[in-house]
């Protein structure tokens, strides 16, 4: 039986909360239990607050990030704001600064600028929509400062492609809406787009994609004369980081990848995940017959559990290597025209042990 899956809410929207509870508690010496707050999409959502209490001469709430059944490195995190009122200034000026646990910016190519914190531009807006509701309802008249912080951030980002991004320290506020959609990889294809920034704003013309990984490890030795940045873990997102390489005027992309995906992207499916994007047995087994491959072989493909499985099928078969370099091949057709452009896209398909097995174009 199918349940409906329950949504999340980004370390944005945790933080937005956070501060409006923590401004709350400051104008009227109560400690909410839980906030209502805008989110950037549109729409409002009700957040609980697991702490709230007063420091010198401001007040912190902590709000733990939930993911939904979609979480990511930062679920369960506790995401903390700090918020000092003054009475000077007005409700229009709100500082939102982040401090222990929340990553600084080191390189160019991502929204926020090198040497500021990692809170990106639509829940650093949120924050301070949310703060401003709360001032503005007590009518408060200053103005007032917010220190975003996680605790475990600094360890919490090591799990993140933050430190390959340049952002150091801690992890990102993020968000562009608010709320995290189950198994959508929204936030997976924004670090996809992020990463292409960074590459593009040091310089580089060519990226390397791979599937996971372990196939980016196995790209990075091939490839030694490019930097790290130039590596892109782009996951099932083929047709996603094609359209961004090509809008961001890459002319070269080159894909490392195992053979399940290998054929998913043959096959031209624009995702590939398992769940939406099944591998068409039939078809492949079509191709091993257009290449050589024996009729037992042809019909053993056609009716394989999975792609590894038709893998093994195929092992003895003389027209293996003609078949591989076809997939490599188709693949690179279908990301080509994903990007929209005429930039060179090369694949290379390596084996689960690590052995390169087919590439394309040849050599």
């Amino acid at each position: 039986m199918t349940r409906n899956l329950r949504e999340g809410f980004t370390t944005g929207t945790a933080a937005a909360a956070a501060a409006k509870a923590a401004a709350l508690h400051l104008l009227t010496g109560a400690a909410p239990e839980h906030v209502d707050v805008p989110l950037p999409a549109g729409g409002r959502l009700r957040i609980a607050i697991a702490t709230c209490r007063s420091e010198g001469s401001g007040a912190r709430a902590t709000v733990i990030k939930d993911g939904g059944d979609d979480p990511d490195a930062t679920h369960g995190a506790a995401i903390e704001c700090l918020v000092v009122l003054n009475e000077l200034g007005s409700c229009a000026e709100i500082d939102v600064t982040g401090g222990r646990g929340v990553g600084m910016v080191t390189r160019p190519g991502l929204p926020v600028p090198p040497g500021q914190p990692a809170i990106n531009p639509a829940p650093r807006r949120q924050i301070a929509d949310s703060l401003r509701e709360a001032i503005e309802a007590a009518d408060f008249r200053g103005s007032a400062r917010v220190l975003v912080e996680v605790p475990d951030g600094e360890v919490i980002a090591r799990r993140t492609l933050n430190p390959r991004l340049g952002i150091l320290g801690g992890i990102s506020i993020l968000g562009t809406r608010g709320t995290v959609r189950p198994y959508s990889h929204e936030a997976w294809a924004a670090t996809v787009s992020q990463s292409l920034d960074v590459a593009r704003a040091a310089g580089l013309r060519e990226a390397c994609c791979s599937t996971g990984g372990r196939s980016e490890r196995l790209l990075m030795a091939l490839r030694p004369d490019l930097p790290e940045v130039a590596f892109i873990q782009a996951a099932d997102h083929f047709a996603h980081a094609m359209a961004e390489a090509g809008r961001k005027g890459f002319t070269r992309v080159t894909w490392g990848v195992f053979f399940g995906k290998l054929v998913k992207q043959a096959q031209g499916l624009p995702q590939t995940h398992a769940r939406n994007a099944p591998t068409d047995m039939r078809q492949l087994a079509d191709l091993c017959a257009t290449l050589g491959a024996s009729a037992v072989s042809v019909d053993s493909v056609a009716k394989a559990n999975t792609a590894m499985h038709a893998l093994d099928i195929l092992r003895p078969e003389p027209a293996l290597p003609f078949i591989l370099q076809e997939l490599c091949r188709l693949a690179s057709e279908h990301a080509r025209n994903f990007a929209g452009t005429d930039m060179e896209v090369r694949h290379v398909l390596f084996s689960l042990e690590g052995e390169l097995l087919a590439q394309w174009p040849n050599g």
